[in-house]
């Protein structure tokens, strides 16, 4: 990913050098079961973890001798036995090169998810906060795009925290579901290499030992884990749509913070953009569209093959990376984000009354009107607030056949906005608890 939309902590996970790291960790464990299991001599690991555990692996000439090897895994471990010396002979014993490479990306994905689930409890944080602040900000809600009923501006932070809230939960499943490790040789039998040390390399590594590993680790859990990112990326494009459409002139209910000096055309001075949640609408395309190719390598070819290999490589650093950077941006847009109550109002009023006709047309009904006939009585003074910018309570008021079953205090009293906003308190106990 390139630098712009990336984050130092989750970049250095990927390194090569990082990478390489574990790669050593991974075979040093492995020596250390061997040596309890008697199969290699107990001085030969302590060597092995001395020498390769001080040495400064040089990315160069690893590259440089894969370039003669074509095979990245033997590059490595002839370079780490240039640090080693004859003990590395017994580093790699009965173990096959994706037992390094799965187990691998197995601690770079369950260590990418704990920044991403730090990134989540921060994002929840900044919307329970905006939440509670505007708990009681009265604004319009919307279907289709059109005024529908009152509702909050908190209830929709609430609705967007409970939203990130299950997408956390999800992402500590797919976390369990990713950490699992594989070291069992040749088509996953065990037969060169005991149990016993998948088990110990497991232990140490934070990982549990997969069941049953062929030679590879099954790319269910890959496209499982993939696919909750894109959940994820779905619901950071969710809010971002929402607060993309509330800034938008027509409707400035929601802004997002404009620093001095900023700029917004290099045409039109005026201009204030959405630059921020149009940029997270895109990136959120990103990790979605590497969700696909993740489902696509479960298909492997029998015990295994690496049609997997070169889409791992591309879409476990990027698409990490980008739903990283992507939620610390969010959290800066909804900590940061201006919202103006009196546009929420004004907007609300545009259409004079015209969003409390549910409450009419229920009170008609329960006044003993036909359904029927009541949507008739309030569609027919509803069309001329849209088409005349008529006063929706005052055509209501002149209408007979509405006079004839509702009076006017009853009719007045339909149009209270506090009537759309008395369960707010249910909804936020039922997202936030008691606090």
């Amino acid at each position: 990913m390139i630098p712009r939309y990336s984050r130092p902590e989750m970049v250095s996970i990927w390194s090569q050098e990082t990478k390489f790291r574990i790669w050593f960790e991974i075979e040093a464990y492995a020596c250390d079961a061997l040596a309890e299991l008697g199969v290699i001599p107990k001085e030969a690991a302590r060597t092995i973890w001395e020498k390769g555990g001080a040495a400064k692996f040089d990315v160069e000439r690893i590259d440089e001798i894969e370039r003669e090897t074509k095979h990245d895994v033997i590059a490595f471990l002839t370079h780490l036995a240039e640090f080693v010396g004859p003990d590395s002979r017994f580093i790699h014993q009965g173990m096959t090169s994706s037992d390094v490479l799965d187990t691998c990306l197995s601690v770079q994905l369950s260590r990418a998810t704990d920044l991403l689930l730090a990134d989540l409890d921060a994002l929840l944080a900044a919307l329970k906060k905006r939440a509670f602040e505007h708990k009681d900000t009265v604004t319009i809600g919307r279907s289709h795009g059109i005024h529908a009923e009152p509702t909050t501006f908190g209830v929709k932070l609430a609705q967007a925290y409970a939203e990130f809230e299950r997408c956390r939960e999800r992402l500590v499943h797919a976390r369990a579901e990713i950490a699992t490790c594989a070291i069992s040789g040749a088509v996953g039998t065990f037969a060169n290499i005991d149990p016993r040390v998948e088990e110990h390399v497991a232990e140490k590594l934070g990982l549990t030992p997969e069941p049953v590993s062929t030679q590879v680790i099954p790319r269910d859990r890959h496209a499982m884990f993939f696919a909750t990112l894109g959940v994820i990326a779905s619901s950071v494009e969710r809010l971002a749509t929402e607060i993309r459409h509330l800034q938008r002139t027509e409707v400035l209910e929601a802004e997002e913070y404009f620093s001095p000096g900023q700029k917004g055309s290099s045409a039109m001075p005026h201009k204030r953009n959405p630059v921020l949640t149009e940029n997270l609408t895109g990136l959120a395309r990103l990790v979605r569209g590497m969700a696909l190719p993740a489902m696509e390598n479960v298909a492997l070819w029998h015990e295994r093959d690496i049609s997997h290999s070169s889409v791992e490589r591309m879409i476990g650093p990027d698409a990490t990376i980008t739903l990283d950077f992507a939620l610390a941006r969010l959290t800066g847009v909804v900590e940061k984000l201006l919202v103006y109550p009196d546009n929420m109002l004004k907007n609300m009023n545009k259409f004079r009354g015209l969003i409390h006709s549910q409450r009419v047309l229920l009170a008609l009904t329960q006044a003993g009107v036909s359904r029927e006939d009541s949507y008739r009585l309030v569609q027919r003074n509803a069309m001329k607030v849209w088409e005349h910018g008529a006063d929706f309570l005052e055509e209501l008021l002149a209408d007979a056949d509405v006079r004839a079953a509702l009076p006017e205090d009853v009719l007045r009293e339909k149009f209270d906005l506090g009537y759309h906003t008395k369960h707010v308190d249910t909804i936020f106990k039922r997202v936030f608890g008691e606090s």
